[in-house]
């Protein structure tokens, strides 16, 4: 992202130096725990949007009023300690390791970085994020959020911690990582997608490219990630859903419903139609969007702050 500064020698090398990766995983992880607080509820109305197999809920505004209702306004916060650390810990990773992937496909004189080498590196920090961090705090996220109810003596896990202890104990270790295929699918192609139509909407709206010394307002960038946030989800759905399916079924012997990612692709189809496969997205175009657009206004105001103290030598 750019940093303050105008014209002149002094000014142009300035502007050549580049943010480093730990400022850029620390922006996101900031913005990580905004979106987090923000947007929790609508997370749990689409894991129990896509677990829905019999109708029992007839849209996302129908599915909030009956959580509320049943098992009261906190049920829309479920979950959200392990989906905050994850969403600060992916931010982190994906941040970090996307600025890494950059700086490595970057051109040696200019310091310009195609598209493709963009789309490589987004696909690359989500396919790292969705291994290290995503797939194991899904896996116990779903796990809580489809337990209905808030009396602790009647729900099989009594939180986080004891969620994981209890995967890992009744079905190895490997049961954390359940649905880890159709989730890097889903996380590599949205960070490509969103990475690159980042960079294009700055671009294209704001005239703002990296490294120019132009910094966004806080509306701008909420735009831009707005704009950015709505390729992934769109055509990722079915890989959400495959994702969500398999974390949540909690077994992955001879009796598992679903066998792998692609026997899960074929099962939804076979008996719930195509439409099923796409099950949820509304609620995700009404998370994801604003979330990329709180963390960006967020991470591009940060990163904004270090180029002005650190790279401009601007007065704040």
């Amino acid at each position: 992202m750019g940093g303050g500064g105008g014209g002149g020698g002094e000014d142009q090398k300035a502007t050549k130096k580049s943010i480093p990766p730990y400022m850029k995983a620390i922006s996101g992880s900031i913005g990580g725990v905004v979106e987090a607080t923000c947007l929790q509820p609508i997370d749990v109305i689409k894991t129990r949007l896509q677990l829905d197999r019999s109708g029992a809920y007839k849209g996302i505004g129908h599915c909030g009023t009956t959580i509320a209702r049943s098992e009261g306004v906190r049920a829309l916060w479920k979950g959200l300690t392990p989906f905050a650390t994850h969403l600060t810990l992916k931010y982190t990773l994906r941040m970090g390791s996307n600025a890494v992937f950059q700086t490595a496909f970057k051109d040696a004189e200019t310091g310009s970085i195609s598209n493709q080498a963009r789309l490589v590196s987004g696909f690359g920090a989500g396919v790292l994020e969705a291994l290290m961090i995503v797939t194991p705090f899904e896996v116990v996220k779903i796990r809580l959020q489809q337990q209905r109810g808030l009396s602790p003596e009647l729900l099989k896990y009594k939180g986080p911690v004891n969620c994981a202890v209890m995967i890992v104990r009744e079905e190895g270790l490997r049961g954390l990582w359940a649905g880890a295929a159709p989730t890097v699918m889903r996380n590599g192609t949205n960070q490509a997608a969103m990475f690159t139509a980042k960079n294009a909407f700055d671009v294209f709206l704001w005239k703002k490219h990296e490294g120019d010394g132009k910094i966004l307002q806080p509306w701008q960038s909420m735009v831009s990630g707005f704009l950015a946030g709505t390729v992934g989800p769109i055509c990722t759905g079915p890989f959400d859903v495959v994702k969500t399916r398999l974390m949540a079924q909690g077994s992955s012997g001879a009796d598992a419903k679903y066998k792998g990612m692609f026997h899960a692709i074929r099962t939804i189809y076979a008996e719930e139609g195509l439409r099923a496969l796409w099950k949820g997205l509304l609620p995700r175009l009404m998370r994801i969007p604003p979330g990329q657009a709180i963390m960006w206004a967020v991470a591009d105001q940060v990163i904004g702050f270090y180029e002005r103290r650190h790279l401009q030598n601007a007065p704040l």
